[in-house]
């Protein structure tokens, strides 16, 4: 950009300010349920005063210059608080291009007469906003993937709960696919539930795993043999015929480990093995 244009812009950082803003609330897609408007408008003064007052000839030529540090810190900044928000891709990128609007929109008022600089410096403008639309686009997909890998952890803790059916026997019902990072939960939750609990039976509730491959067998062995080591005994339930059938097919051995069809048919196994008793007990007649 010519020196000139530098003084322009900084002269008309207010009129860009404020383009940027009406093309933005002009917007039919603007959210204003993620976003107030002075929140905004803070953030839209913030990038423009960092983008003018980083611009000169050699940072023009040269995005990796230090000097774009500023602005990419800023616009990095609003692409991940935009991606912990809920803001789209397409609602992100639309924040940069309408303020490459806003600043040819002022070149055009100011360069009308001299096309040939409005030309050359409008093709600097793109080139900026290129850069800066690139920048944009590579954090908000590392914000977004943060937020997916801290949901699947939450969904994971969620899906693997460790319950006290009575005093010294846990369940765990397991839903979904069981791969290796979930077995690992899995044998986290219910190794800290059995100390925290000194639980002597701890019940595992495959009813709700589509199906048992060689891999999946080898998690729950895994399991099973986590828990005997801390002193309890593991009991598989839910085994399916089609279950069985497949563990047979594949050869899985499973002998050394007590498997039961349903989770009250383990249930009644680990009350006798606890030589406890339940028993139904006849209404009280009320006189």
């Amino acid at each position: 950009m010519l020196p000139n244009t530098y003084k322009l812009l900084q002269k008309k950082k207010k009129a860009i300010l404020e383009l940027w803003m009406k093309n933005q609330l002009a917007d039919e897609g603007l959210r204003e349920d993620l976003i107030s408007n002075d929140e905004l408008r803070s953030q839209s003064e913030e990038l423009v005063s960092a983008l003018i007052g980083n611009l000169s000839s050699d940072s023009i030529d040269d995005f990796n210059s230090d000097q774009w540090s500023p602005v990419i810190e800023i616009l990095g900044g609003i692409a991940i608080t935009r991606a912990r928000q809920g803001f789209t891709p397409r609602e992100t990128g639309n924040f940069v291009f309408s303020l490459k609007e806003a600043l040819i929109e002022v070149l055009q008022q100011e360069l009308q007469g001299d096309l040939q600089s409005l030309f050359a410096e409008s093709l600097k403008v793109n080139r900026i906003i290129d850069n800066l639309t690139v920048v944009t686009f590579e954090t908000f997909i590392k914000g977004r993937e943060e937020v997916i890998l801290r949901q699947t952890d939450e969904i994971t803790e969620i899906s693997t709960p460790v319950i006290r059916v009575w005093d010294g026997i846990l369940a765990l019902p397991i839903i979904g696919t069981l791969d290796s990072a979930r077995t690992q939960v899995v044998m986290e939750n219910l190794l800290q539930e059995i100390v925290e609990t000194g639980s002597s039976i701890a019940i595992l509730d495959i009813s709700g795993v589509p199906a048992v491959d060689s891999l999946v067998a080898q998690h729950l062995i895994k399991t099973v043999s986590a828990t005997r080591l801390m002193g309890a005994e593991c009991i598989i339930s839910g085994i399916r015929p089609e279950i069985a059938q497949t563990v047979v097919h594949l050869g899985i051995d499973l002998s050394n480990i007590i498997t039961k069809s349903s989770l009250a048919s383990a249930l009644a196994y680990a009350f006798k093995a606890m030589r406890l008793e339940v028993r139904k007990i006849n209404a009280v007649q009320k006189f």
